[in-house]
């Protein structure tokens, strides 16, 4: 029986799933490791393992060399970036991700970023809870401007699984959905493609589902913003770099950009000085998206499959073929 090792695993499950199946298939032990943990803690932990399991942990040329034994590594997570994977190839290992696990969770957190920057609900329950209205003259005071989101555009970047998703839901409740993505061919998207020209200059919400690339990473920088509608919305729920934080900071200081509403940030645990932190209508949620208890299930329900399909030599979901 190989060995195989989980290292961030309350990342994934904190107590409330199971492990069992991985360890009915594999010699298995569990670590909570994180990205801040020395390089040298983390290989011990790993030892002799042929298997290794990770979420955020970066795996380079300094990993890999320490590790002869290092056949496989299983990212729990659809985003695989902590892994140069042309690295692991050079070396024979075979990299294999999660799919599609968390779709609906994300959609749901994106028109909740939306929803709560439209009618801050959290804002107003925590103002009841602290005797506002109790104390109020009228039937009923709001503390910030509201609005409908019925009939507004929606620009849709990435038009994967979450972004159909995303794009399902918001077409509910009533914006008109544009899509913005290279890769999708018109008969394949109910909703109208557009140039990102007209993507940026055209919509009063931008909301982006694309994997980290060279391509989109700081895709929304000032140059970007300028060609954006003064009061836009964006909402993020891809990977942080996607928005240079800089420039988005500066545009929501100003106005330019009305609000934003991210679950993602450039680098996480954020450091104190991140300009998101302290810009203006801007809500922050700590990368929980994917947290839901069904999307952790499913995930681990994968990484099991994941792993009997390379135990049995006929490896799925390989991001390093």
């Amino acid at each position: 029986m190989k060995k195989c090792v989980i290292l961030d695993a309350d990342t994934v499950n904190p107590g409330d799933l199971s492990w069992d199946e991985l360890s009915a298939i594999t010699d298995l032990r569990v670590f909570n490791v994180y990205p801040s943990t020395s390089l040298d803690e983390v290989l011990e932990c790993i030892g002799d393992a042929e298997l290794v399991l990770l979420n955020k942990i970066p795996v380079n040329e300094a990993f890999l060399e320490r590790l002869p034994k290092l056949e496989y590594i299983g990212v729990l997570a659809t985003g695989y970036n902590v892994v140069d994977t042309a690295a692991c190839k050079k070396r024979g290992v075979t990299v294999t991700n999660i799919p599609a696990y968390s779709t609906q969770s994300v959609a749901q957190m994106a028109v909740a970023l939306l929803l709560e920057l439209a009618l801050h609900v959290g804002d107003h329950s925590n103002s009841v809870h602290h005797g506002d209205w109790a104390n109020s003259k009228s039937f009923t005071y709001w503390k910030y401007p509201l609005f409908e989101l019925a009939n507004k555009r929606i620009g849709i970047y990435g038009f994967g699984r979450t972004g159909r998703a995303t794009a399902q839901a918001m077409a509910g409740l009533g914006l008109e959905v544009v899509v913005a993505d290279a890769h999708v061919k018109n008969k394949e998207v109910p909703y109208p493609i557009v140039s990102m020209d007209e993507f940026f200059s055209s919509c009063d919400v931008l909301s982006f589902h694309c994997p980290l690339t060279p391509e989109t990473t700081g895709l929304v920088d000032a140059k970007a913003i300028e060609q954006m509608k003064d009061g836009v919305i964006i909402i993020n729920t891809s990977r942080g770099p996607v928005l240079n934080e800089a420039d988005v900071a500066a545009a929501l200081k100003s106005g330019k950009i009305a609000a934003c509403g991210v679950d993602v940030l450039s680098t996480e645990p954020p450091k104190h000085d991140n300009p998101m932190l302290s810009a203006p209508n801007t809500v922050i949620t700590p990368h929980i998206a994917w947290a839901p208890i069904e999307a952790r299930k499913r995930l681990i329900d994968i990484t099991v499959n994941n792993v009997k399909a390379y135990l049995q030599g006929e490896a799925i979901h390989v991001v390093n073929p």
